[in-house]
């Protein structure tokens, strides 16, 4: 029976975020994308909500002790959950996560319908910004058209702020592998080794010439380190 693999996208992110790891780790593992209902209304806080959602997920699935992935927001609704539950989680990876500290000015002010304002914030997220393909920014400029997601986005950005992981980190003793790109203007360098130095069980591996979502940007060295760390 195949190990259950979780990846969990970011505030813009989606699906086709995790290409690379999928075509690797697809033929080995049993991968799951749920889609986070970011833009549902509800009235919970909206990290516990998303958290909510993935508990849900993980029991209709019937997953034992998955190993989750998370980028961005992902990377901190994956903090959140296995804090919440150690036993479900057999290793987590964060890459570009939120939780401690996030430089995110599209998530906290979107300006919706300007498309070259939506190009720049979508390039500036990578240190090449060749990645930011007009697919991908015609992916992030639907969202910012939509008043009501709009709204939501900016909710879910108060919401990661607000919900800030640096007291539960030292008590999730779950083997952790933090991807981090050198140059991720986001969540810089400067987060990843204070979630180093806060999880107990934690190894952090920087790529140079590497923005906010690794395994976008540089997804042959994010799957050569992933398998590394899920050998071990």
């Amino acid at each position: 029976m195949k190990q259950s693999m979780i990846l969990l996208h970011g505030l813009f992110g989606g699906l086709s975020n995790w290409k690379g790891v999928i075509q690797h780790f697809e033929s080995r593992y049993d991968i799951h994308i749920p889609l986070l209902p970011i833009f549902d209304q509800h009235k919970e806080d909206n990290l516990s909500y998303l958290v909510h959602s993935l508990e849900k997920y993980i029991q209709q699935h019937q997953l034992e002790k998955p190993v989750i992935i998370g980028n961005s927001l992902g990377g901190h609704v994956a903090v959140l959950f296995t804090h919440r539950h150690p036993d479900k989680v057999s290793q987590l990876v964060l890459t570009g996560s939120s939780g401690l500290y996030e430089n995110n000015s599209m998530g906290s002010y979107p300006k919706r319908g300007n498309y070259e304002y939506i190009r720049e914030r979508v390039a500036y997220t990578f240190h090449d910004p060749a990645i930011a393909t007009d697919a991908l920014v015609e992916e992030v400029f639907k969202i910012t058209r939509d008043r009501v997601k709009c709204l939501r986005i900016v909710q879910n950005a108060k919401s990661a702020n607000r919900n800030y992981v640096a007291p539960l980190l030292p008590e999730i003793t779950t083997p952790t592998l933090l991807i981090w790109g050198d140059d991720d203007r986001i969540t810089p360098l400067e987060v990843a080794r204070e979630f180093a130095s806060l999880l107990p069980q934690a190894q952090l591996v920087i790529l140079p010439a590497c923005g906010h979502a690794p395994m976008m940007e540089r997804p042959e060295e994010f799957n050569r380190i992933l398998e590394e760390f899920l050998g071990k």
